[in-house]
């Protein structure tokens, strides 16, 4: 896969992209969509409508289940990552993941915890990582926080630290792409709004596609907004024209909370 960044606006692109359990079962199908260079692109819809499903297919995350399919392309600067010569390890360097609840390696130190990634990839020079280990801190609205503390165990933080760590985590291998399940959902109001802010933030230097239920945080934090429904995507546009305008009949039921 080329190192080189995107010219235009395109970061990632699925065509056709479907996921199917089993011999019958799709969690999406047919899903083609672009993903926007330095923007945030929200992902809503009812419950197993196929939203993580999708953001799993975008780092290939499902090739760890065996009994899980995938046809169709998801491109990253216009290479598709599921192409035979491309390394899952690289893919997943380059699209990073966070998840619904915070993952730190518990025992594992703080400033390990944020080195994990470095090291799985051969970096071994001390001064490397702790330069890198202090920028992602720093990315993550973490540093100062725990600057003092970086021997500390990584469990030992708060939630909403926790988190922030593990965003810290995926922001220190320097990834193109940055996937959110959910990131909030196990946080308290306060360690939301620092994760939101943070998210805001960091689209400057990555771009992002994060899974919500939370409409408004939908509305807060992103510039573009694809509505999911049984497994397909119904309408992608940017997020004022879905939650003010939206085009498509499913789209407005949903919003109207029709169903959810």
């Amino acid at each position: 896969m080329s190192d080189s960044k995107a010219n235009g606006m395109v970061r990632m692109e699925t065509k056709d992209l479907s996921v199917r359990y089993g011999a019958a079962t799709f969690g999406i199908q047919n899903v083609s969509m672009p993903v926007y260079t330095n923007k945030i692109t929200a992902l809503i819809g009812p419950s197993g409508c196929g939203k993580s499903t999708f953001l799993r297919a975008l780092n290939r995350m499902h090739e760890l289940s065996s009994d899980i399919e995938i046809t169709g392309q998801a491109l990253l600067d216009g290479e598709n990552i599921y192409a035979p010569r491309v390394d899952a390890v690289v893919v997943r360097r380059k699209i990073g993941m966070v998840f619904q609840k915070p993952t730190p390696f518990p025992t594992k130190s703080i400033y390990d915890n944020v080195a994990a990634g470095l090291r799985l990839v051969g970096i071994r020079k001390r001064q490397v990582l702790d330069d890198a280990v202090e920028k992602a801190l720093t990315d993550a609205a973490l540093w100062d926080e725990v600057k003092d503390r970086l021997k500390s165990p990584g469990g030992s933080l708060s939630g909403g630290q926790q988190q922030r760590l593990c965003i810290a985590r995926a922001l220190a291998v320097e990834p193109e792409v940055l996937l959110m399940d959910e990131p909030t959902s196990s946080l308290d109001p306060n360690s939301t709004a620092r994760v939101e802010s943070l998210i805001r933030d960091l689209k400057e230097k990555v771009t992002i596609i994060i899974v919500t239920h939370n409409m408004q945080q939908a509305q807060r934090v992103s510039d573009y907004t694809a509505f999911f429904f049984v497994g397909e995507l119904i309408e992608l546009a940017p997020t004022s024209e879905i939650f003010d305008s939206p085009r498509e009949e499913r789209t407005q039921e949903y919003l109207a909370g029709a169903f959810s």
